[in-house]
Parts: structure tokens; C-alpha cells; sequence
């Protein structure tokens, strides 16, 4: 390969760079009840995903769905308040993602494997909850 950075990452999906910046945004600020989240919550976190994309790297791509997966799992489990219903709309986001490296050349299936099963367990328990009627 050259010395030019691999940009195959990005061909994956639109739906991270869609998707994310919103849900992501509510989970870092909503607690369970609380008000929606600040229109410049959103737009922060939306350039945010901007610049990865745009400048930056899968690793440092692979580095920020790492943190929506905290903050999904977190919520999951209870040890975070926040929307399930946005944790679950993340959860799903990013396993999708990480189930599609498989296709790509490097070492990013493999890197998120950890995550991938998080990311299962997160989003079976969050299924269960949303379908049972519960909000946060």
C-alpha cells in the first residue's frame, strides 16, 4: 500500500454518520425524564462525527463508536440513566457497523469483537425493555 492514508472504512454505511450525532447527543446529556437535549448538544456532537469522518481514521473512527458503546451498555445495564430508547437506536447503530467490518481489509472486525459482544448483550436487554413499554 502507499503511503496514503486507506479510506475503505468510510464506504461502510451512512447510517453511523446519520444517525449517531442525535442519539448520542441525548444519551451523553438525558437523564431518564429529563428534557430534550440542546439543539447545540446535537450540532456539537454532529461535527463531531463530521471531523472524524472527514479528517480523520478508522482507529480514531473505531475509537468513538468504542464510546457510544459505553454509553449504550451503560444504559443497558442500569448503571447510566438515560433513554433506552436512544440507547437502543445507538446500540443497534454501531453493531451493524462493526458486523460489516468483516468485509473490509485490516484489522477492524477483529479489534471490535469486544464490542460486538457488548453490543449484543446491550441491545437483547434493551429489546426487552422497550418492548415491555418502558421509556428510561
Amino acid at each position: 500500500m502507499s503511503g496514503r492514508r486507506s479510506l475503505v472504512w468510510l464506504g461502510l454505511t451512512p447510517e453511523p454518520e446519520r444517525e449517531l450525532p442525535p442519539t448520542v447527543a441525548a444519551l451523553r446529556t438525558r437523564a431518564r425524564g429529563a428534557a430534550p437535549t440542546p439543539p447545540e448538544v446535537a450540532a456539537a456532537e454532529r461535527r463531531r462525527v463530521e471531523t472524524l469522518i472527514l479528517h480523520g481514521s478508522q482507529r480514531g473512527w473505531l475509537r468513538y463508536l468504542a464510546e457510544v458503546t459505553d454509553l449504550v451498555t451503560a444504559v443497558a445495564d442500569g448503571s447510566r440513566p438515560g433513554d433506552r430508547r436512544a440507547a437502543l437506536l445507538a446500540g443497534e447503530v454501531v453493531l451493524d457497523h462493526h458486523r460489516m467490518l468483516i468485509g473490509l481489509p485490516g484489522p477492524g472486525y477483529g479489534r471490535t469483537a469486544a464490542d460486538r459482544t457488548a453490543l449484543e448483550s446491550a441491545v437483547r436487554t434493551l429489546r426487552t425493555h422497550v418492548a415491555e413499554g418502558g421509556r428510561g
